[in-house]
């Protein structure tokens, strides 16, 4: 008889197979490495970002009200919690704590993110404004991608400025959903 997992166990397994094995295949269409953000400033990086718009992984498909949160902790890493409501901006409320490791201490935009150890898959900061106020997450198979903002809407000027930016290093923007956004930070509601 083979044992049943544990459903969350599943669940991580599967979140952590679909980050990491996109990044091992093999391709006969090899596109550049995306370029990473210049301006990263860790600090001023910190704290809750809501998501305007992604390509969704599979936890994040029918997600309302999505934040992804950061806390610098005092080893270096970095505490992550990414939090959103299931269906509905009523919805039953989600929250999974990734930790973020800076693999590149210089530009401090590449980091690797471990939802469950051993693994951690690559999580660049394509763009973040001076005013560390929108960023774009990518990663290197050009599979998954995240727009966020420190306020739950962005100007639609900068919207599309951001996608004009992905497609021109190899996204498939049709492929880009906005996350529904009500105006709740489900990050400051927990902190209350």
């Amino acid at each position: 008889m083979i044992p049943r997992l544990h459903p969350a166990l599943s669940f991580i397994l599967a979140l952590a197979a679909g980050l990491l094995l996109p990044g091992c295949s093999t391709s006969r269409s090899v596109k550049p490495p995306l370029p990473l953000a210049t301006n990263v400033n860790l600090p001023r990086f910190m704290g809750d970002w809501h998501v305007i718009a992604n390509i969704p992984t599979f936890i994040e498909r029918d997600a309302h009200d999505a934040v992804e949160s950061y806390e610098l902790q005092p080893d270096g890493t970095i505490a992550t919690t990414f939090r959103f409501h299931r269906g509905a901006p009523d919805g039953p409320l989600k929250v999974y704590h990734p930790t973020g490791f800076i693999h590149d201490p210089v530009t401090q935009a590449e980091w690797r993110m471990q939802f469950l150890w051993p693994f951690k898959a690559a999580y660049l900061i394509l763009q973040v404004d001076d005013a560390h106020e929108t960023t774009v997450i990518g990663v290197p198979s050009r599979r998954y991608v995240w727009i966020m903002a420190r306020t739950p809407t962005l100007p639609d000027a900068r919207y599309q400025e951001i996608v004009r930016f992905l497609d021109s290093v190899g996204y498939d923007t049709s492929r880009l959903q906005k996350v529904p956004q009500s105006g709740r930070n489900p990050a400051a509601e927990a902190r209350k």
